[in-house]
């Protein structure tokens, strides 16, 4: 077990993107991104892609993979991250996976869980009930029939609760039963780097980019999707909070305000979650050289 994946994960906004690309330049490597938004090629501006200069400065997997029209959950990312990774180390010693989405690098380390797939019928009643009755209605409905993955979900993702919920309907088990939690074993080293930084630097990160989000057209990029709003890609941070513009219901200032602020809260659930490993060596972004050091003691 020579081979090594070394995972750069931590809150939306901090730089994890440039850290990786540095990373792979010097481990002379490719980058596999661990975005739950990455891989759909109609999400640009809103899920901060890689710019076309730092794709082209690395290789990168898993952006730009997948249409909206697909469903990709965390069971299909590790099938297809594990075989991208396996196929990585025929050529490199170490490979790069970048991303905030603990949910889909559990899935790498850890392994997931199979659970049934819902039918249309189930899964179409329930993003109608999103639709007529709101999140909170669905965040209640889990609470009574899960209650203890209720407490551990990221209740503001539309799609985890839906998915909670669809797996309930189907089997009339319980999400959190069926998860049996058994750690898979990986034929390569795994190593995670966690960045951070001081809360208000970290929010001012977060308000900066959504500023510039707005003036790259992130707007225009919500509103050409507005046909497909119902589908459970698109019921996120960035694209919801537009789509409460475009139907009336706040004005542009105010979505922009709510982007920001629903952003900071998903950053916040980000490090609670990351903050549960043991496994997580954590750094400032701008520690590249420490970084270094410290992977270079252990590879």
């Amino acid at each position: 077990m020579n081979n090594t994946l070394i995972i750069i994960a931590g809150p939306t906004a901090i730089g994890k993107t440039a850290l990786a690309i540095k990373l792979a330049q010097y481990y002379k490597t490719e980058i596999i991104s661990a975005d739950s938004r990455q891989f759909y090629k109609e999400m640009n501006i809103g899920t901060a892609k890689p710019s076309q200069e730092e794709l082209e400065a690395v290789k990168h997997h898993l952006i730009d993979s997948h249409s909206i029209l697909n469903q990709f959950n965390a069971g299909d990312f590790e099938k297809q991250s594990i075989e991208i990774i396996n196929n990585l180390f025929l050529k490199h010693k170490h490979v790069i996976m970048v991303g905030g989405s603990g949910l889909f690098i559990n899935a790498v380390c850890h392994g997931f869980d199979p659970l049934p797939v819902a039918s249309e019928e189930i899964r179409g009643g329930l993003n109608k009930l999103f639709e007529e009755n709101g999140l909170i209605y669905l965040q209640e409905k889990l609470k009574i029939v899960d209650p203890n993955y209720y407490k551990e979900v990221d209740r503001n993702n539309p799609q985890r609760v839906i998915r909670a919920l669809e797996v309930f309907e189907s089997t009339g088990e319980t999400f959190s039963s069926l998860r049996k939690h058994k750690k898979k074993e990986r034929l390569f080293n795994i190593v995670q780097i966690g960045l951070n930084t001081n809360r208000e630097a970290l929010y001012q990160r977060i308000n900066s980019r959504v500023d510039e989000m707005i003036i790259a057209g992130l707007m225009e990029e919500v509103e050409s999707l507005k046909e497909y709003k119902h589908l459970n890609a698109l019921n996120t941070v960035g694209y919801s909070e537009i789509f409460d513009y475009l139907d009336g219901k706040c004005t542009k200032d105010e979505a922009i305000e709510k982007i920001k602020q629903n952003t900071r809260r998903f950053a916040k659930r980000q490090l609670t979650w990351f903050n549960k490993s043991e496994d997580i060596k954590w750094f400032s972004p701008d520690q590249l050289e420490p970084i270094i050091q410290y992977l270079n003691s252990i590879l």
